[in-house]
């Protein structure tokens, strides 16, 4: 080798052993661009990718933070391992952006990142409730769900008091932005008070029974629904300021003559009124469809519903106001929708008919209580699920680089 080529490979070699050793790069530039004609209100931007996984690695997930390229004002922030394996992989804040806008935002890890984050003035909570029996429940600022465990399926069985039997989905009605779960359980729990009265923070007034709720699931064949029973474990993903992640498995259930096992995983972001749900159905045999159900009570609501669109809706009186339930999802995955009503208790619904998944199913849903100032008429709750359907059918396009 002469000495030009061998000096070239030594230089060659020491710049790739610099690059090798560098520091991931101090910033990155997210860029954000809304392709919608409507303005984006609370919208949840999701940074993941090797940029993530190198600022991650160099200054701890603890010491990463977003900044508004314009202002350089700090954003909040929530790290989330979404595989539990202990290591962040998704990072979230969150942004109003214009119609047809493109926002920048600054990703960068800085030693001093607790002292420079804002406090949150609102939150997403969830937690599993063993004094409730075994509830899980979950909320943000705006609304709050729960659903049932084993021994709450354990003492109906049992033919004991205080069970429950049901995988619906039950809503409760807050009227104030702050965390209402701890509050309501423990005085339910100290017989101080009870979260089916209204003090001025809400109430659960909902019923769910043997129905599906707001959102629950089943297989319809052959003219009857056939449903799972309670969870029968759980695991939180999350519980932070932006969002709150629970993933619900259930026991093995039978779907006329198939047998059908089920994992939900469930989130829910700040500043929204409908839950996100993913949910893995794995069965033996062939299933004709999957059903998301919302309850019709009385069946003295309204139905209604854009299938187009991929909006499902009822509005009905709730004692002194009404409620407004929905879903929302990709409008491919619909076949039909029928206002069911029959004479049976908590068996009439509006039912979704879905296309099986090789996958999870991905839909959204949830409600809207007049009497928490968030909705004052079903028009105002129909446009409301029309804009989450058009912001689900055109997502944020995010760039990082």
């Amino acid at each position: 080798m002469n000495a030009p080529a061998f000096a070239t490979g030594i230089l060659a070699g020491l710049f790739w052993l610099q690059a090798a050793l560098s520091p991931a790069p101090a910033q990155k530039t997210i860029t954000v661009k809304n392709q919608l004609g409507i303005n984006r209100t609370s919208e949840t931007v999701s940074v993941t990718g090797p940029a993530l996984t190198a600022m991650v690695k160099q200054y701890g997930a603890d010491n990463i933070i977003i900044k508004e390229a314009a202002s350089g004002k700090v954003l909040l922030s929530q790290a989330i391992d979404n595989n539990s394996d202990g290591t962040v992989d998704e990072l979230i804040f969150q942004t109003t952006i214009p119609a047809r806008a493109t926002q920048k935002f600054f990703l960068t890890g800085d030693k001093n990142a607790a002292n420079l984050k804002p406090q949150a003035k609102r939150t997403t909570f969830g937690r599993f409730v063993p004094e409730r029996i075994d509830d899980y429940a979950w909320e943000n600022d705006r609304v709050a769900f729960r659903t049932y465990g084993p021994v709450a399926q354990q003492l109906t069985e049992a033919r004991k008091p205080g069970g429950t039997l049901t995988s619906g989905m039950d809503a409760w009605l807050k009227r104030v932005e702050y965390p209402v779960i701890d509050k309501w359980y423990k005085k339910n729990t100290d017989k101080t008070g009870s979260y089916h009265e209204d003090t001025g923070e809400g109430y659960d007034p909902y019923h769910v029974g043997d129905s599906r709720g707001i959102g629950g699931i089943g297989i319809w064949d052959n003219g009857k629904l056939y449903v799972s029973k309670n969870f029968t474990s759980h695991k939180t993903i999350a519980t932070g300021p932006i969002r709150t992640i629970v993933e619900l498995t259930y026991a093995p259930w039978n779907a006329n003559g198939s047998t059908v096992t089920e994992k939900k995983r469930i989130s829910l972001d700040l500043g929204s009124n409908l839950s996100k749900y993913e949910v893995e159905l794995k069965s033996d045999k062939p299933l004709p469809n999957v059903v998301i159900g919302i309850t019709e009570h009385d069946k003295k609501g309204k139905a209604a519903a854009d299938q187009k669109t991929g909006w499902f809706r009822y509005w009905e009186p709730m004692d002194d106001s009404e409620l407004g339930l929905g879903v929302v999802l990709d409008p491919k995955q619909v076949t039909k929708y029928e206002d069911h009503q029959v004479p049976e208790k908590d068996q009439s619904h509006v039912y979704v008919f879905v296309k099986p998944q090789p996958k999870a199913l991905t839909y959204y849903a949830g409600f809207g209580w007049k009497k928490s100032d968030q909705f004052s008429s079903v028009q105002e709750w129909d446009a409301y699920l029309k804009n989450f359907a058009q912001r689900l059918a055109s997502p944020l396009v995010v760039q990082v680089n």
